[in-house]
């Protein structure tokens, strides 16, 4: 498959590397992959948080990543390949290729999450209870066929790799 050549440790290490994005502004950040019994996978980090802005009516809108593509990937240069070797995609092809994803992120002014299923919106961005912190969990369930059996052993030495997020536990 194009846009996951290793199928799901490609998606991870998408995700990985978003959470490196947000962990930029402080140098670095932590992650934690877990993998589920239903067959999906979180990363949460304890970067920033996905921006946030207020609509012309007041409501919280939260930058599209994962619904729209990101330009920096699909444009030239080739993106910078992720550590499976294969080009860097961003959050929306994660999106794309999940049944479904639920993006969850925690900024200092509140928290919010939303559902997607193939990379759309499946519902509206509700506000959820701050837990103080901030950063962003992704959950996915890849689609069906999608390959890359992938396990924490196998993701580990990968993510890893992943310049400025130490991966705390897979």
């Amino acid at each position: 498959m194009r846009y996951a050549p290793t199928g799901m440790c490609h998606l991870i290490l998408e995700v990985l590397a978003y959470a490196a994005d947000e962990a930029e502004d402080r140098g670095a950040g932590r992650a934690v992959v877990e993998f589920h019994p239903d067959g999906s996978v979180s990363v949460s980090d304890d970067g920033r948080g996905t921006q946030m802005a207020a609509s012309d009516d007041g409501r919280p809108v939260r930058k599209p990543v994962m619904a729209t593509k990101d330009l920096r990937y699909f444009d030239s240069p080739p993106a910078t390949p992720i550590p499976d070797g294969r080009p860097r995609y961003g959050m929306s092809v994660v999106a794309a290729l999940s049944e479904w994803l639920v993006h969850t992120n925690r900024r200092a002014e509140g928290a919010w999450t939303q559902r997607y299923r193939h990379g759309v919106p499946a519902g509206e961005l509700v506000a959820v209870p701050s837990a103080g912190t901030t950063g962003t969990t992704v959950r996915f369930h890849s689609v069906e066929g999608l390959g890359g059996e992938v396990s924490a052993e196998s993701v580990r030495p990968l993510a890893d790799r992943v310049s400025r997020v130490l991966v705390v536990e897979v």
